[in-house]
């Protein structure tokens, strides 16, 4: 399958986008094959992080990381 190219023009490229945006159009540079091979070796990896890292660092340093967390997510000032 041949991709899609878009516009060279500076003001076609930036109406594309637009309507790209506002959904006006689909953006055809990228196949739905592609986004989920992207999507699933993503996830994979994902998977592999987060036990990974609760492995190699210390209950402790868990604990420590959890409570800045906690004080980020409850201590931030409303706008």
């Amino acid at each position: 399958m041949a991709k899609a190219q878009r516009p060279k023009d500076t003001n076609a490229l930036a109406k594309s986008i637009v309507d790209i945006a506002t959904g006006e159009q689909e953006d055809k540079t990228t196949s739905d094959a592609i986004k989920a091979a992207a999507a699933a070796l993503g996830r994979k990896g994902g998977l592999k992080g987060g036990p990974a890292r609760a492995a190699a660092i210390s209950s402790k340093k868990r604990s420590e990381i959890a409570k800045k967390a906690a004080n980020a997510r409850w201590n931030k000032e409303d706008d």
